[in-house]
């Protein structure tokens, strides 16, 4: 059986004074456990990735959840604190990576801030604080330290009829955590609103004229995915996508 290779983009942190590309432990797993393929990390490097050599030899592409967020001038906005931290490598990585992984069939699954990157990259646009929006809750995580209090259930998710992901969940609203500030303001006209939370928030979509799976969640599935029900069957989704184009190649 082939068995799919799925890159997962990392971040650029600091550590002791130095940069560290860093990828967090439950999305490397949640590849592994729940899509059936084998994770590799991709270094937010920039150009200095060949992709075109790289997407030739990946199967699916996993965008990370990140405390950074993408820098205002990719969507037009004028930096400020509000929008704050930034991590301009990888948004120089990840952004053109999208469009390239999109145009060659690339199975993708978008997660938080990759959720907001592909809405950025396709020409959307983003409000760096969601919940100062009149009518908008407050989408940030709860303030507890316990991690299972942190990725809780957190509000309902009413998923579009007959789209991807109702098919994939079997029912038309799923329960999903919420750790989250900024938000899709103005979606990507190549995107679907593929879910919406109760007051009107954009949580998940799917690329319209994408050759393969591509889809994209403000949430995150990936904390304990083998536990949540609909988790199991996106990255299975995802999986069967990554193993697809696995056997084509």
């Amino acid at each position: 059986m082939t068995h799919p290779l799925v890159g997962v983009s990392a971040c650029l942190k600091t550590s002791d004074g130095r940069g560290v590309h860093s990828v967090g432990d439950k999305y490397l797993a949640a590849v592994v456990d729940c899509a059936g393929a084998t994770p590799i990390i991709l270094p937010a490097l920039g150009d200095r990735l060949h992709r075109a050599a790289l997407l030739a030899r990946l199967d699916g592409l996993v965008l990370t959840g990140s405390p950074s967020n993408v820098h205002p001038t990719h969507y037009g906005e004028v930096p400020s604190a509000v929008a704050e931290p930034y991590d301009e490598a990888r948004d120089a990585t990840t952004l053109p990576l999208i469009r390239d992984a999109i145009a060659a069939g690339v199975p993708l699954l978008a997660i938080c801030r990759g959720f907001q990157e592909l809405n950025v990259a396709l020409g959307g646009t983003l409000s760096p604080a969601i919940h100062e929006i009149p009518g908008r809750r407050d989408h940030r995580r709860p303030k507890s330290d316990d991690p299972d209090v942190q990725y809780g259930p957190a509000h309902e998710v009413t998923l579009a009829p007959g789209g991807v992901f109702e098919k994939i969940a079997g029912q038309p609203v799923i329960q999903v955590n919420s750790l989250h500030r900024q938000g899709v303001l103005r979606l990507a006209e190549r995107l679907s609103a593929e879910g919406t939370a109760p007051d009107g928030t954009v949580e998940a979509v799917a690329v319209k004229d994408a050759p393969a799976l591509a889809v994209g969640v403000q949430w995150h599935p990936e904390y304990k995915a083998k536990g949540n029900d609909f988790s199991r069957r996106l990255y299975a989704a995802f999986g069967a996508a990554a193993m697809a184009r696995a056997a084509a190649r």
